[in-house]
């Protein structure tokens, strides 16, 4: 049995006892965090909206007109064949050789959707989009992203800034849990919304279990798995549980000190008991005003789903709580990956999404708390400027968009560039983990000081904060 336990440890375990001992070069110098910024912060919590299947950056936030005038065409008749040079093609780590999908497009496809301009900044924003558009002077949208994986691990590369093919890594919102202290004792540091695959389900990994996001469902009565008895008990028999538990769990402690799946399930025991009572009121909605609940599209169907999500994501960081992930549309390849029928799949998706996260931006704004949190949409990859089929786009890594507002971040700006048909990233470049520096600079982290002994990072893990959004 010890055996087993031993070789079990994670590796930031042995790491840290190796350096506590005084192995490894920099073991005088390291320390766990202590639960305190580094610097003085911007932000106290992030609300990460992801679009799982890989969001068109050329139907929402990156219009590309040359898309039409040229539609029918393959890129090597039109003025812009040198963006299939093989060189600027390199960045592809292909994960599944020959796939039928995240392949070289070459047929143009037509914008599928109009765009308008909005607010003073005058940014063009999709006709899909209407009510995020109303919000375009608080965002800092980002043309110019680009990543590596072309099929669907990139889900999980956007998360933790590491291709599958290089094992398994901590995603951005464990690394902010492992660094930062809890606002509220009563309710989780790190929560997920949203169903997610069994390949992108863990957060924690090296870090270990305890920096896991807590999965929450929006429904009072069973906001949480394993959350409530399954048969009733009073609370005097509960709590007598509880304690006898926690003894039973102290006794295995002491005999293996250093077991991080162990302090895990103690610490989740603890927070569940807290939660039976705190969960449940941050998900009971009867709270809000007709029209706050209006405001999220909470009486449509079509929006109802995830503005559920946005509001119960605000009443989240309004209590406390660091760190909500929003995931949009699960699956393997999730709800977004338009390889057929992109029309009609990005219009009821978009419908889906857009006043819900227009109305959370408002109730932010409002409220004074867009101040002190930063909202972050976000994607897999984009999609091909040629057409998959008749009217479908592929997977494209080469460059897309995401938007980030509040948290001190600039408002009604764009930054960064593709090049005219919305293929490479081509001005102010950024590989996904500058979206990570940019958070953890706002939340007052250096990323550099949460590395642990034995996980040596990359430059590239690291990130570098995008200056041009900050405010």
């Amino acid at each position: 049995m010890f055996r087993r336990d031993f070789l079990g440890f994670s590796g930031l375990a042995l790491a840290a006892m190796l350096h506590k001992d005084g192995y490894g070069s920099d073991a005088a110098a390291w320390s766990p965090p202590d639960g305190k910024p580094h610097f003085p912060p911007k932000a106290k919590s992030v609300i990460w909206l992801f679009m799982n299947g890989g969001v068109s950056h050329m139907e929402t936030f990156d219009p590309k007109p040359m898309l039409t005038k040229y539609a029918g065409k393959s890129i090597n008749e039109t003025p812009f064949k040198d963006v299939q040079n093989p060189e600027k093609l390199k960045l592809a780590r292909v994960t599944v050789v020959n796939d039928a999908n995240g392949q070289q497009r070459n047929k143009l496809y037509p914008l599928q959707v109009g765009f308008k301009k909005y607010g003073a900044c005058g940014t063009e924003v999709s006709d899909w989009l209407p009510h995020t558009g109303g919000c375009v002077d608080d965002l800092a949208v980002i043309r110019s992203m680009w990543t590596t994986d072309d099929n669907h691990g990139a889900q999980t590369q956007f998360h933790t800034g590491r291709h599958m093919l290089d094992g398994e890594f901590p995603t951005l919102g464990a690394w902010v849990h492992y660094g930062l202290g809890t606002l509220n004792e009563n309710l989780p540091q790190f929560v997920s919304m949203g169903n997610r695959e069994y390949w992108n389900l863990k957060d924690g990994h090296y870090l270990g279990p305890a920096h896991d996001a807590v999965p929450v469902r929006v429904d009072p009565a069973n906001p949480l798995d394993f959350g409530k008895p399954e048969l009733p008990v009073t609370p005097a028999e509960q709590r007598a549980g509880f304690e006898l538990a926690g003894k039973l769990n102290k006794l295995r402690a002491a005999d293996y000190p250093n077991d991080p799946a162990l302090d895990a399930r103690i610490k989740s025991y603890e927070l569940a008991f807290r939660m039976q009572k705190s969960l449940p009121e941050v998900l009971d909605f009867s709270q809000e005003t007709q029209e706050t609940q209006k405001l999220y599209g909470l009486d449509r169907p079509e929006t109802k789903p995830f503005g559920q999500q946005m509001l119960a994501a605000r009443r989240l960081v309004e209590r406390g709580v660091r760190f909500v992930q929003v995931q949009h549309g699960a699956g393997g390849a999730g709800v977004w990956d338009a390889h057929g029928g992109l029309k009609a799949n990005h219009a009821k998706n978009c419908l889906a999404v857009d006043q819900p996260i227009a109305g959370l931006l408002k109730d932010l704004k409002r409220t004074g708390l867009l101040k002190e949190t930063i909202v972050v949409f976000c994607t897999e990859f984009g999609r091909t400027p040629g057409t998959q089929g008749s009217d479908g786009r592929d997977h494209h890594i080469f460059g897309f968009s995401v938007w980030m507002a509040g948290g001190g971040l600039k408002g009604g700006v764009v930054h960064g560039a593709t090049d005219e048909i919305g293929f490479h990233a081509v001005e102010d470049r950024h590989y996904v983990t500058d979206v990570h520096a940019t958070i953890l600079h706002q939340l007052g982290l250096d990323s550099r000081k949460l590395e642990v002994p034995g996980r040596k990072r990359l430059d590239i893990d690291h990130g570098a904060p995008i200056k041009g959004v900050i405010a």
